[in-house]
């Protein structure tokens, strides 16, 4: 047994601990003296059969002659209430840290994670407001300002101020006094040139504060080991204040392991970016122009990149070939077929466009021969404008819709198989004539899918949207494509239902679909978090309305 003096004591600091990355044990040897106390070096009776020494007797004293009592002192608390203390703070500083990485993980996209960054942050250094500036130092981008109990009339106000006169300023431009920290804005009154920070206060910085109502502000730099530099963060106090020490370190320790998910974050925002633009240039970059009839597309991309695809070919003496289909999987090799297949059925409609039955066969003959493992679906329409007359054929795809004054109705199509399902496709055609004014809708599936509902009534709730247009969007098949997306995507989708209806064209005008695909690449993914993975894909739909 070791006899320890009591005079020998061992603190454990828990913010160097944590700094240290150090457990309870490690801290206590690495802090300890490194000398022996006295009591412990002292020689000691030697055991007998693992019985200890008897103790000595204590030395008789004689009775001391009584003395005034001395003044009562405060109690000193125990060493070991002291460790107790702390060790409970380190355990609470933890316990919260875990929470909040938690939470950080559960994002799935780069502006959730950046949301919940700004929360947790603000939680931590006591304040109520922030922004982060994302900017990567590799310049390849996203480049964002996203605020915290800021709106975007706020984000404007402090963009005016010159970027060196802000503490997260600084950071991004890489200076050498901005390595994060508390700036204190001088009252209006206060000698010209002080502040917080070390560097002289802009007049417009300390005006912008005032109309905002913010006194004093604590920024940090976003620095990942695989990318560096993210960007900055910066958190506002409505009165002049500053975080506490431990403060400081639990919000370093937060944002040190934020950034790694951030940066993780980024590359997956980065890949789907590029996916979308590799999508977008496969699919056509304008619709043509032809004399009685109007088009209007509409292309949505889901975060994974998925194969829905659509095509308006001119076609000879006047005929225009109108096809729309989606390829299955997701990710860069259902794109790379998605442009394989319609490239294909380009070429087949130039040399067999009336007949949409052997287009189909032509397309699955060549699907089943080069990519037996691929399955697709597809719809192909040949459209005389000049007699209002469409003669279609599908392969396992939803059945167009007619839009109308007086009817709103689904095409009657014959059931087939998709393509790559068969030894030889092969289905009858269907010939219909939309009356003037009328529009007919082509999609994929992927918009059903997307309602959230099942496919009955899903069916259901897009015929309802359509035949609840207002005439006035009826006779635009742009905004009619922008209402029925409104209508029909669920409340987390709605920001992806293109732009808001544009006034009304003229007739034989083209409507490209690059406003509402910009749209769709630059909306939040946020939208998608608690989706299920198979409504998360892409959609298109594809307008012609007859003069």
């Amino acid at each position: 047994m070791l006899d320890i003096d009591p005079r020998v004591r061992v603190d454990v600091d828990s913010l160097m601990a944590a700094q240290h990355d150090l457990g309870v044990c490690d801290a206590i040897w690495r802090i300890a003296p490194g000398g022996k106390a006295d009591a412990m070096s002292a020689p000691h009776l030697p055991k007998v059969a693992g019985i200890d020494p008897a103790v000595a007797a204590v030395p008789q004293t004689t009775a001391s002659t009584p003395v005034l009592a001395a003044p009562v002192t405060p109690a000193v608390p125990a060493p070991s209430t002291l460790v107790q203390d702390r060790l409970a703070g380190m355990v609470s500083d933890l316990t919260t840290l875990h929470e909040l990485t938690e939470r950080l993980a559960r994002a799935s996209d780069l502006e959730s994670s950046l949301q919940e960054f700004l929360r947790a942050g603000a939680a931590l250094v006591g304040a109520r407001r922030g922004l982060i500036a994302l900017e990567p130092s590799d310049g390849l981008g996203p480049t964002t300002t996203i605020g915290l109990g800021l709106g975007r009339a706020d984000l404007g106000h402090i963009e005016t101020v010159p970027r060196a006169a802000t503490s997260y300023g600084r950071i991004l431009d890489g200076l050498p006094d901005a390595h994060g920290g508390s700036e204190v804005l001088p009252e209006p009154g206060a000698a010209p040139g002080t502040g917080g920070y070390g560097v002289p206060v802009d007049p417009r910085h300390r005006e912008v504060a005032a109309r905002l109502g913010y006194a004093a502000s604590y920024a940090l730099p976003l620095t990942a080991e695989a990318t560096g530099r993210l960007g900055a963060a910066v958190w506002l106090y409505d009165e002049q204040a500053e975080p506490s020490d431990r403060q400081r370190d639990i919000v370093g320790l937060y944002v040190r392991h934020a950034a790694e998910h951030l940066a993780r974050m980024l590359e997956v925002e980065r890949s789907r970016s590029r996916l979308a633009t590799v999508a977008e240039e496969l699919l056509p970059s304008r619709l043509p122009l032809i004399p009685g009839i109007q088009l209007a597309a509409r292309h949505l991309t889901g975060p994974r990149g998925g194969g829905d695809w659509y095509d308006a070919l001119p076609l000879p003496e006047g005929a225009l070939g109108l096809a729309v289909g989606s390829v299955t999987g997701s990710g860069p090799s259902a794109v790379a077929a998605m442009g394989r297949l319609r490239a294909s059925l380009r070429a087949y409609a130039v040399m067999e466009g009336e007949d949409p039955v052997a287009v189909l066969s032509d397309l699955e003959l060549l699907l089943r021969l080069t990519e037996p493992a691929r399955c697709a679906t597809a719809l192909f329409a040949y459209c005389e404008p000049a007699r209002r007359k469409i003669v279609l054929a599908g392969a396992g795809h939803t059945p167009p819709l007619v839009v109308g004054a007086r009817r709103t109705d689904y095409v009657e199509t014959s059931l087939s198989a998709p393509l790559g399902m068969l030894a030889c496709w092969e289905a009858p055609s269907v010939e219909i004539e939309p009356a003037p004014g009328e529009t007919v809708l082509l999609y994929t599936d992927g918009l059903l899918r997307r309602i959230g509902d099942p496919m009955d009534r899903a069916y259901t709730r897009l015929h309802a949207a359509a035949a609840g247009a207002p005439r006035s969007v009826r006779d635009d098949p742009a905004a009619l494509c922008d209402h029925i997306l409104r209508a029909v995507l669920p409340e987390g989708d709605r920001a992806l239902g293109g732009p808001a209806p544009a006034a009304p064209s003229a007739p034989a005008s083209s409507s490209s679909p690059s406003a509402s695909t910009s749209a769709a690449a630059s909306a939040s993914a946020s939208a998608f978090a608690a989706r299920k993975p198979e409504e998360m894909e892409d959609l298109v739909l594809l307008a012609a309305r007859f003069a």
